[in-house]
């Protein structure tokens, strides 16, 4: 079960960008995001109650709720795409790809869990394996001004990402499930995305061709309602450090993809890096061997 769920979910994010790239146009950033979750959480809202499985929150967990919509339904993305708008998208995944190592990073911190020496070994060799594939990419923009405002928006979007993982794993350990969580907090990143959007001026409004519409239906419940449901399943199922390495696995999806669509060509290095990904995946659910019992010395 738990390794259909990584599929689905690596499967569902690596292909998410050409939704978003059908999407770029005359709709703003933000309001597209409002529009995505905002569809998202109707069609849970609409599962839930047609099935009787709404769980019914108590105080503590709607403003958990809050907190979790604002950090996975909001700033992250917001970060993300305007971090876009001054970096190469390769250097934005690379960035992204170190949730693995700030998810293992932060439940140590919080919640005093052991970091696992695969976990942290099979992130930064994943991260390593990115940073080939992307090293055309990387090796041609140069270090400025612009660039440090790209990595801070891209490292606050994989920190606030990360801190919605913890979240989603405090709540699953509280009993709520993936499904209702969902459902509430991309509701409340739906209304702080409609707050950005009225307090900056940004208008609402809507591309009603088949192009945007047909995209939007797309992020909304395969990328939103299916893919977050899998992946934070997995973060309560495995833990956010090793859920976190489908962040290192997205952008191969992509680039494969994108050899067939756009004619992507693969080099020596890229090839290399891909290698480099795989065997960090492999070292990432390593399961560790069981220390052998030491048999009682006879006095």
């Amino acid at each position: 079960m738990n390794l259909a769920l990584y599929l689905l979910t690596v499967l569902i994010w690596g292909t998410t960008w050409i939704a978003i790239k059908l999407q770029m146009g005359d709709v703003a950033i933000a309001a597209s995001i409002a529009y995505r979750f905002a569809l998202a959480a109707l069609v849970l809202f609409a599962y839930l109650l047609l099935r009787g499985s709404l769980q019914r929150l108590d105080r503590r967990a709607q403003l958990l709720c809050v907190a979790q919509g604002l950090c996975l339904f909001c700033v992250n993305f917001l970060c993300f795409y305007s971090a876009s708008q001054w970096i190469p998208s390769g250097l934005i995944a690379v960035v992204f790809s170190t949730a693995t190592l700030w998810n293992a990073l932060n439940a140590r911190v919080f919640f005093g869990q052991r970091i696992a020496a695969n976990v942290l070994a099979g992130g930064a060799l994943g991260l390593f394996g990115l940073a080939l594939l992307f090293w055309p990419e990387l090796g041609g923009h140069s270090a400025s001004r612009e660039t440090l405002i790209g990595l801070g928006l891209a490292l606050l979007g994989t920190l606030c990402f990360s801190a919605g993982n913890l979240l989603s794993s405090l709540q699953q350990k509280a009993g709520l499930r993936p499904l209702s969580s969902n459902a509430w907090g991309m509701l409340y990143g739906t209304l702080a995305l409609l707050a950005v959007c009225l307090v900056s001026g940004t208008p609402l409004s809507f591309d009603w061709s088949t192009r945007y519409v047909g995209s939007l239906l797309y992020l909304a419940i395969p990328g939103s309602v299916i893919g977050f449901t899998a992946y934070l399943t997995l973060v309560g199922r495995m833990g956010p450090e090793r859920a976190a390495y489908c962040t290192v696995l997205f952008p191969v999806v992509a680039l494969n993809i994108s050899a067939f669509v756009e004619g992507y060509q693969w080099t020596l290095p890229a090839l290399c890096g891909l290698v480099l990904v795989m065997a960090g995946n492999l070292l990432v659910f390593r399961k560790a061997r069981p220390v052998p019992a030491v048999a009682p010395t006879p006095a």
